[in-house]
């Protein structure tokens, strides 16, 4: 398990809580069957109040993924969707899961990209493009560059957007991702790495293009992600 403290990011601290261990059910670090330590132990190890972690045990226990058992104990209970904002999340550090969080470097009204593919409804020539630092358990992993249609929201500023942008697309724009379709290969690192950071412009990093599908069948979002093959990996899991 993770020994990171989970601390800051604008999501409320029993969300997170409930996310890492989550990401971490998922990535087999609490296996299917095993039994979690107490909730004093949990709480001191990641330096959380009991009741806070009773509020993340509930919900992961309401998602179908732990077990209560008067008197025993609490066990993990796996499924193959975790309910997780994080569910499409695939990168993990080498030496556990880790919590994503996000650092927005700029967020812009652009015309769409000349790429394939086309999303969006096809009405507007322009869309909003995000790009952040992401960590994982606070270790810079990758830089993320997301673009979508900007007919769901004609003005946008960074305050707006939380670290998990499924969230956003759920809450405030109305529609969820539904699906994904990964293409997993090596390309340079953008110019817009920042400084102070194990990024280097030119260098080969490991990257993933993304096409997402929202619940309407429609692609909502296209992204690149530039990840640090030193720390990080892309995991892919079918249970």
């Amino acid at each position: 398990m993770s020994h990171a403290r989970t601390r800051g990011g604008s999501l409320p601290l029993y969300i997170q809580i409930t996310e890492l261990l989550s990401r971490e059910i998922a990535a087999g670090i609490w296996p299917d069957g095993s039994r979690l330590p107490t909730e004093a132990e949990l709480s001191q190890h990641l330096g959380v109040a009991v009741g806070t972690l009773r509020k993340a045990l509930a919900l992961l226990e309401k998602r179908g993924l732990l077990e209560r058992i008067q008197g025993s104990g609490t066990y993990v209970r796996r499924k193959t969707k975790t309910g997780s904002i994080y569910e499409f999340f695939h990168l993990e550090l080498k030496k556990g899961a880790g919590l994503p969080t996000a650092d927005i470097l700029s967020l812009d009204l652009c015309a769409k990209p000349d790429v394939p593919p086309a999303f969006g409804d096809g009405a507007s020539d322009n869309a909003w493009r995000v790009r952040r630092l992401r960590r994982l358990g606070g270790v810079p992993a990758a830089l993320e560059e997301i673009w979508f249609d900007a007919r769901h929201a004609p003005k946008l500023k960074r305050p707006d957007l939380p670290e998990s942008m499924h969230l956003f697309y759920r809450e405030r724009l109305g529609f969820w991702i539904a699906r994904v379709e990964d293409k997993v290969s090596v390309a340079p690192c953008p110019d817009f790495a920042p400084p102070n950071t194990p990024f280097e412009q030119g260098a080969a990093m490991g990257f993933v293009e993304r096409v997402s599908w929202s619940n309407a069948d429609m692609i909502e979002e296209y992204s690149r992600n530039w990840f640090d093959p030193a720390t990080v990996c892309y995991a892919a899991r079918w249970v």
